[in-house]
């Protein structure tokens, strides 16, 4: 079964603690690095190829029109809709207005938080068949600003009210996996889906919770939302693995551009999602000669690899992009036939990606298991590591842990 790709993001709060700060904005649009905090859950959700998002508004909401642009250059190729409750409802009043635009199964996000989890890790846990949801739960040291929630294995049995004592424990870090059958549980008119709807199910045995020890940040306080314009771009610009393809993940057969061609490397996906989980962006760049040499297309290259980012999802990983060479200069194809600085050794898709994505190369490495990809990776200023074969997750483990 495929995994739904929406993700929706209730934005129609007042932000009334901001004071005059979300007067007029609503509080999602606020700017965040010089740009709308929005903007930065959009990107994410895109990344983990979430790219279906459905914005639900209410408070100020004619200011996402003029915002869309922008929303949608943060992040290309994303499918962004708003829809404007009628009247103040609550975020579960807000699921429910949208339940004709709901896929079976969706990510929600809070609109003012952010949380750096890996979100196929979130989707691809199992439920059991009468679960409702599964939560992405912060350990957090102090808990009095938020309230705690109380787990029993992966069940969350039930939500606490907040402690001024404080002290550690696990908090709601608002970002969701739900069955549509929540709508269920959502009666009419203003409903609040954390006061009204997530404690019932948490007490009825239907709620999951899974914890992570990555950044989070809301910015429903003056201080946080100053907190917000440094630490947030900063979490944007993370290390990087690239990742060559053929020999790497998948065993090198010979001009591989077909799903019952491809038998994955053992440990392959589970290396791909230890680097998501260590908050990697994950790039494979991959020759791909065939193409010039007329065995088949840009169309095969580009199907195998969202066939090969579909297996993955199933895995709880996730590759940011997937950069190829068609190129070759000994090619029967004349597009196609030149001598091209993307072509590793060169390191033309490296580079292309440290323009395009916010990288810190000091701390990003090449694996490949040609010397081509070794050479490429010190072309463009980074290690490179070579995989001789085995397996590569612990060969994954052995490089991270050399960082």
């Amino acid at each position: 079964m495929s995994i739904s790709r929406q993700c929706v993001i209730l934005v129609g709060g007042k932000g009334t603690r901001l004071g005059a700060l979300t007067k007029n904005t609503p509080k999602p649009l606020l700017p965040v690095g010089g740009r709308p905090f929005l903007s930065y859950l959009i990107q994410e959700a895109a990344r983990h190829n979430f790219k279906r998002i459905l914005l639900l508004a209410g408070f100020k909401a004619d200011a996402f029109e003029p915002e869309l642009a922008a929303l949608r250059a943060a992040a290309p190729g994303v499918e962004l809709t708003v829809l404007v409750e009628p009247e103040p409802l609550g975020t579960g009043g807000a699921l429910k207005f949208a339940a004709p635009y709901l896929d079976d199964q969706f990510l929600l996000f809070n609109g003012d938080s952010f949380f750096d989890v890996n979100l196929l890790d979130l989707t691809s846990r199992p439920m059991k068949a009468d679960g409702i949801g599964r939560l992405a739960l912060k350990r957090q040291q102090d808990v009095s600003r938020y309230g705690a929630v109380e787990v029993d294995g992966e069940y969350v049995r039930k939500f606490l009210e907040k402690n001024p004592a404080g002290g550690p424990g696990l908090i709601n870090g608002g970002v969701y996996w739900l069955n549509k059958a929540v709508l269920d549980h959502i009666g009419s008119g203003f409903v609040s889906l954390e006061s009204d709807v997530l404690p019932k199910l948490a007490v009825a045995g239907r709620l999951y919770g899974t914890a992570y020890d990555r950044f989070m940040l809301d910015i429903g306080l003056p201080n946080t939302l100053e907190e917000a314009q440094s630490t947030v771009p900063a979490q944007m610009r993370r290390p990087a693995i690239f990742l060559d393809r053929d020999g790497v993940l998948n065993h090198d057969v010979e001009y591989a551009h077909k799903p019952d061609q491809i038998v994955w490397v053992d440990g392959a996906m589970d290396a791909v999602k230890a680097f998501n989980d260590a908050g990697y962006y994950v790039f494979v760049v991959t020759n791909q000669a065939g193409v010039a040499r007329g065995f088949y297309t840009e169309d095969h290259v580009q199907t195998l690899h969202t066939w090969m980012a579909g297996e993955l999802a199933k895995r709880g990983a996730h590759v940011d992009a997937f950069a190829y060479c068609p190129y070759h200069p000994e090619g029967v194809v004349p597009a196609y036939t030149k001598t091209s600085s993307h072509r590793k050794p060169a390191p033309g898709m490296i580079l292309d990606l440290l323009k395009a994505w916010p990288v810190d190369k000091e701390r990003s490495f090449l694996i490949g298991d040609n010397t081509t990809d070794i050479e490429a990776a010190r072309a463009a200023g980074m290690p490179g590591h070579l995989f001789k074969g085995g397996n590569l997750a612990d060969f994954a483990k052995t490089c991270l842990q050399a960082r």
